[in-house]
């Protein structure tokens, strides 16, 4: 196999397995809370928020160590172990029991009624440990045919020995540079466009799910809404992944038009779900709510708001990613370290609140956060225009 064809392959498997992991994942935080809640009529007390908070609280901390462990053990059994981590932290929802639920979400850091709960975890277990083994089928680049076939065994030696020195050198150099970034000027305002991602991605993938699940005036259908709300999620982020993301090669009107887009859309979405939905939804009892908001509670509107969410997401993101591979070309990891760190951060703190604010409050922490980081993109981006108009250097400025 070729090295052009054994990266493809690379990739592709790459892409299947975070598919599975993330599918089943994403499936299980969004219908968690829920679960957790009709759970705690029984012996079982506990929150799918607090467990949430857990995980993205230990992972923004992971961002910072993470690459020392992968230039110890290597990328591969790096990727299987989290595997195994996220299939535990899944698997502890077929027999729930408050010690290891959330000692499974420490780990993970670094669906309707009863009686379908250990069906419908025990597949998303074993959907997520096909995802993990699936690693396995990577293949490790040819490395060893750099060196000509004329050079001593002991320079190869020599060279495989030094390695892991060479590695966790510049994994060092990495988390110093990261620290670096943190106080640059760029960093900083982007922090606050990440931070509300990190809000925002509280919200669509935990606490929406658990709202819709908790009106009962959505009737017998309110915990099969969160299913499907789940996929227009999906086809929100899809549809503004594949569009913005192709868009972004072709940089002719910049960044800042689809970071508005996405703001204007989750403003939209906000709104709709602020008229529809009650503020004790997020924190509704075990046998849900009968209050009501604004207007009467509209199963469209509430899966309409969940592709708005989905479509807005994923203007920021592509945007954010794009933009922080633009201004630290050279310094991409560290970059994207302190960008994993500051969402996962938020995202903690928003799952930490969610168990206690109504739903019109964090409804406005995230208009407030939304706001400042759009205005704070904006900035940074048009500094990033007057870069590519003077054709100079970000790193000479």
């Amino acid at each position: 196999m070729s090295p052009e064809s054994k990266k493809l392959f690379n990739i592709i498997i790459l892409g299947i397995a975070f598919m599975f992991i993330f599918t089943a994942f994403q499936t299980c935080g969004n219908v968690a809370q829920t679960v957790i809640r009709s759970l705690n009529s029984t012996d079982f007390h506990g929150s799918g928020y607090t467990s949430m908070a857990i995980i993205y609280g230990v992972f923004s901390a992971s961002n910072l160590i993470t690459p020392s462990v992968v230039a110890i053990v290597g990328p591969q059994l790096s990727m299987f172990a989290s595997g195994l981590f996220y299939s535990m932290y899944i698997a502890v929802f077929i027999q729930p029991f408050p010690w290891s639920f959330y000692t499974a979400s420490v780990f993970i850091g670094i669906a309707a009624a009863e009686s379908d709960r250990r069906t419908v975890f025990i597949a998303l277990t074993v959907i997520s440990l096909v995802g993990t083994v699936l690693f396995f089928l990577i293949r490790k680049p040819d490395s060893e045919n750099v060196l000509g076939e004329d050079e001593s065994s002991d320079d190869q030696d020599l060279d495989i020995n030094e390695s892991p020195q060479s590695n966790m050198t510049k994994a060092v150099d990495a988390f110093k540079k990261s620290l670096k970034l943190c106080v640059t000027k760029e960093m900083l305002l982007l922090s606050v466009t990440t931070a509300y991602t990190g809000l925002e991605l509280t919200f669509f993938s935990g606490v929406y799910g658990t709202c819709i699940g908790a009106i009962n005036k959505f009737g017998t259908e309110e915990k099969s809404l969160i299913g499907l709300s789940g996929i227009f999620i999906g086809i929100g982020e899809i549809l503004g992944g594949s569009l913005f993301g192709l868009l972004s090669k072709n940089n002719r009107f910049g960044r800042n038009p689809v970071v508005l887009l996405g703001i204007l859309v989750h403003f939209i979405g906000f709104y709709l779900i602020f008229l529809n939905m009650p503020g004790d939804a997020p924190i509704a009892p075990v046998e849900g709510t009968d209050s009501s908001a604004y207007i009467k509670p509209s199963k469209e509107i509430a899966i309409f708001c969940s592709f708005l969410l989905g479509l807005g997401d994923s203007c920021f993101n592509t945007q954010l990613l794009s933009i922080l591979g633009f201004l630290y070309s050279e310094d991409s990891a560290p970059a994207f370290a302190v960008f994993k760190f500051v969402q996962s951060i938020c995202a903690a703190v928003a799952f930490f609140y969610s168990n206690y604010l109504l739903l019109h409050w964090q409804l406005l922490v995230m208009v407030i956060f939304g706001f400042f980081g759009t205005v704070s993109f904006f900035t940074v981006e048009w500094e990033a225009a007057a870069i590519v108009a003077r054709g100079s250097d970000y790193r000479s400025i």
